[in-house]
């Protein structure tokens, strides 16, 4: 999964492409921490993401938490693409907090 994360004073952006997976979620994890330790808005791009596994819904499902509890705001760059909302939706993530 590659990851790109670009930070400034008060915005920070987290690019995710490909099959987000426990292989890739300690990087994952990192990163989310970070950008909400950093504050200000979170714009999160998941536009080409091509699967998410449990382990990346459980982190960003956490990181939505987190988030909202720190004041910081996240905001998804694009929409979730069907495919992932279908599969969301049928795994039971029906409230799934950044679709």
């Amino acid at each position: 999964m590659p990851i790109d994360i670009e930070q400034s004073e008060k915005l920070n952006s987290i690019r995710l492409e490909g099959a987000v997976d426990i292989h890739s979620a300690a990087q994952l994890k990192a990163a989310l921490v970070e950008a909400i330790e950093h504050g200000g808005t979170l714009h999160l791009s998941l536009g080409s993401v091509t699967a998410l596994d449990v382990t990346a819904v459980q982190l960003l499902w956490a990181a939505a938490r987190a988030a909202r509890l720190a004041g910081v705001d996240i905001q998804l760059d694009s929409p979730l693409s069907d495919t992932l909302a279908h599969q969301l939706g049928s795994a039971g993530f029906t409230g799934f907090p950044l679709s």
